[in-house]
């Protein structure tokens, strides 16, 4: 799924994801798209761009190690990116950074499309390339310097590819014959756009005087410990250009308000809550009004979380809210249908010989859209033209009416599936593996939700148990898709209610985790709303951290199982707090 301080860690090479949950709903079929610009992008390519260019052709031209070994693929790509970062506490700045650079990724195969130098070996030590540099480039377009860092760093990772290469070689020849016998790198079409370089709108002494005075809202709560008012933006402008002819250089904004609150229950357990908000531009954000409301909201949520019953386990029946739900498909389901990991024989491997049988209800369908650039008012953080490896961007239809068709597709080819959908993603720095851009779940049993509340509470009957849940929030979570470890996920709710089958008032709980293992779950959804919601946020996994969106309706399932989560032992701190006793 970054934020704000929710990362829980990558295990076992799955994924932990950074949410931001902003309270949007969306009409059901409101996307746009983002094909509007002509053909190519219609702006001219930055001197960079030749540079690069220029570099590359010389080095596929002359470079050679002793034996003859010359690579068969090079990509440059650079990710030039400008930041902005203003945080603010009780009416302080806490946080004010300003950034700019640029980062230099270099790709080089050796070997060919069928095997070459990234090929997974079996059996000890590292068996991936999991990077491709991550070097500092200068700000300046100045020709010698910057060939001169493309042709030093272009020498190293040449050198460890043709090492790598020997090693693979061998280790064919030393271990049992692979399952999965597809080529290593996929012969995709070569796209020439350029976009005009991202530019930063932020006014750093205007953001500066609103966030002193929206923080201070806290200072009305002296049992609120932490509190933050945050505000970032992003413009980042990517250039890449390929051996194979690829020439791309490609824009993105992004901006952030983050509101979050955190506070101590009596028995020790930490307490936080909080929301954001995304735009691809600042008309996006909410007004100072809209912030402040939001911000009481986030307040008054922890307040009452301080105040709820612990959670106790429980197996039984569930509404999870739209985004909670997003989450949930997100974590569950995407990461599973990534297809690097239907190849890898580390991984669990859930649904590799699924294809063409129910994996999900038959009403529910599942697709993945990064040029789906909003969903009704709403910017999606998953929206891209063109994936990290040069390929266009495609909406691809994952599961029809329960049935999976397809899986998530970078360059690495799978059995049955020899080409990219452009879905190869990474953040600098690391090797583009298959990731999920905005992942899009569809009902064909929508009902209103109240309608769904009361079908929860005709299961509990049915079930004999005096009370479902309803997951308003979920943090994040993470899921463990290695054979190392068993198959299974955990998911973080932060808004938890009890709902009794008596009719008694809904009761707010806390210190819930939901646990289990996805084949069970998607197997126990019953019913859906038709109140699709938005989750925004980052997901780190194999290739680092990567803006995603997910949408979703809420959903019924029949059986969910949650448990304790873990807290602190210490208690709430022994003075009353300074803003307690102030005048």
């Amino acid at each position: 799924m970054g934020y704000v301080s929710k990362d829980r860690g990558v295990v076992s090479r799955g994924c932990a994801c950074l949410v931001a949950l902003a309270a949007v709903l969306i009409g059901p079929s409101v996307v746009s798209g983002g094909a509007d610009e002509a053909p190519g992008g219609g702006a001219k390519p930055e001197l960079l761009m030749t540079i690069l260019s220029e570099e590359l052709a010389y080095e596929m031209t002359h470079l050679a190690a002793p034996d003859g070994t010359r690579p068969y693929f090079l990509s440059y790509a650079v990710y030039d990116e400008k930041k902005e970062l203003l945080a603010a506490s009780l009416g302080a700045v806490t946080q004010d950074r300003s950034a700019h650079e640029r980062k230099l990724n270099i790709e080089v195969r050796v070997g060919d499309y069928e095997l070459d130098s990234t090929h997974q070996l079996r059996g000890g030590g590292s068996s991936h390339v999991y990077g491709s540099g991550n070097f500092p480039l200068p700000l300046d377009d100045n020709a010698d310097a910057i060939k001169h860092e493309l042709w030093y760093h272009t020498d190293a990772q040449f050198k460890n590819a043709v090492k790598r290469m020997a090693k693979v070689r061998t280790n064919l020849k030393v271990k049992v014959d692979e399952e999965d016998k597809s080529a290593d790198f996929s012969r995709e079409e070569a796209h020439v756009y350029h976009e005009a370089p991202a530019k930063l709108a932020f006014d750093r002494s205007d953001w500066t005087r609103r966030l002193r005075k929206l923080s201070a809202v806290a200072r009305e709560f002296p049992l609120v410990y932490n509190s933050t008012v945050t505000v970032g933006s992003h413009a980042g402008t990517r250039y890449l250009v390929s051996s194979e002819g690829a020439r791309l250089q490609t824009a993105e904004l992004r901006y952030r308000i983050t509101l979050s609150a955190g506070a101590k229950a009596e028995d020790g357990m930490d307490l936080w809550q909080s929301v954001d908000f995304n735009a691809a531009a600042l008309g996006g954000l909410p007004s100072d009004i809209e912030i402040e409301a939001a911000f009481r909201d986030v307040i008054a949520q922890v307040l009452a979380l301080r105040k709820a019953p612990l959670a106790e386990p429980y197996i039984g029946p569930a509404i999870l809210r739209n985004r909670a739900s997003a989450v949930f498909f997100h974590e569950i389901f995407g990461h599973r249908i990534e297809g690097h990991r239907q190849k890898d024989v580390t991984e669990g491997q859930t649904f590799t010989k699924r294809i063409g049988t129910p994996v999900l209800p038959e009403f529910i369908s599942v697709r993945d859209d990064p040029t789906a650039r909003r969903l009704g008012s709403v910017d999606l953080r998953g929206f891209y033209r063109y994936d990290d490896e040069g390929v266009r961007a495609a909406d691809v239809t994952l599961v029809d009416s329960g049935v999976l068709r397809t899986f998530l597709m970078s360059r690495k080819p799978v059995e049955g599936f020899p080409q990219s959908n452009g879905h190869g993603r990474r953040e600098a720095g690391d090797a583009a593996v298959s990731r999920q851009a905005n992942l899009i779940v569809e009902s064909d049993r929508a009902i209103p939700f109240e309608a769904l509340r009361k079908q929860l509470i005709e299961v509990c009957k049915r079930q004999d148990k005096p009370y479902g849940l309803l997951f308003e929030d979920i943090s994040g979570g993470f899921t463990t898709t290695s054979r190392q470890g068993p198959q299974s996920f955990k998911v973080l709710p932060i808004v938890v209610y009890k709902v009794f089958a008596d009719g008694r008032p809904d009761e707010l709980i806390r210190g819930a985790d939901i646990v289990g293992t996805p084949l069970t779950c998607f197997e126990r959804i019953t019913h859906t709303g038709d109140d699709p919601g938005v989750f925004n946020g980052s997901c780190g996994a194999e290739s680092g951290w990567v803006p995603v969106s997910a949408i979703s309706p809420s959903i019924l399932v029949s059986t969910i199982e949650i448990e304790k989560r873990t807290r602190s032992q210490s208690r709430p701190p022994i003075l009353s707090p300074p803003l307690a006793e102030a005048p």
